[in-house]
């Protein structure tokens, strides 16, 4: 579903799932549900957590995310839902990211998290307590070389995806 911004392009991509390990949330949006690994995934080591994402049959996506070894990342967000995980944020893409930071900082939205580190992922966050409950992402992808590897699903379990830290998923 295309929405507007302001006259700004806006999709909806993905719905992000954190779980202290991704391999107790494939048993039901793998197995059950149909979700099927198309390759890619990795671990941002900055901020400490290992994602990968599922796709159905209609184009949705539902990315499923875990803490990586010694990381504080998804404390708050465990201590929230008592140690389960569950829906961590919905994603957006934008085609201009600096755009939407003013669009909305305009409106009066306190956004943060703002991270132009990545050429190829952009983003910026709005805060559950600006969204009713939830965690937004806005993000700009930016360009992606087609003949880049792509990691299987036992690849990125075992610490091998992009930017992989080695160490196997719990």
């Amino acid at each position: 579903m295309d929405l507007e911004l302001d006259g700004l392009e806006v999709i909806f991509d993905h719905t992000a799932v954190a779980a202290p390990r991704i391999r107790d949330l494939l048993p039901i949006y793998g197995d059950l549900l149909g979700g099927r690994h198309l390759g890619g995934g990795g671990d941002n080591r900055v901020s400490g957590y290992r994602t990968l994402q599922l796709t159905y049959a209609n184009g949705g996506k539902v990315e499923l995310m875990e803490p990586l070894a010694g990381s504080s990342f998804f404390d708050s967000f465990f201590e929230l839902t008592r140690g389960r995980g569950g829906v961590h944020h919905l994603n957006f893409h934008v085609n201009d990211l600096d755009a939407a930071v003013a669009r909305l900082t305009a409106r009066g939205f306190r956004l943060h998290g703002l991270n132009r580190a990545d050429a190829r992922w952009q983003e910026v966050f709005l805060h559950p307590k600006e969204a009713h409950g939830v965690l937004i992402q806005l993000a700009q992808p930016g360009f992606r070389d087609a003949d880049e590897p792509r990691p299987g699903l036992e690849e990125v379990l075992a610490g091998r995806g992009r930017n992989g830290n080695g160490i196997p998923s719990p």
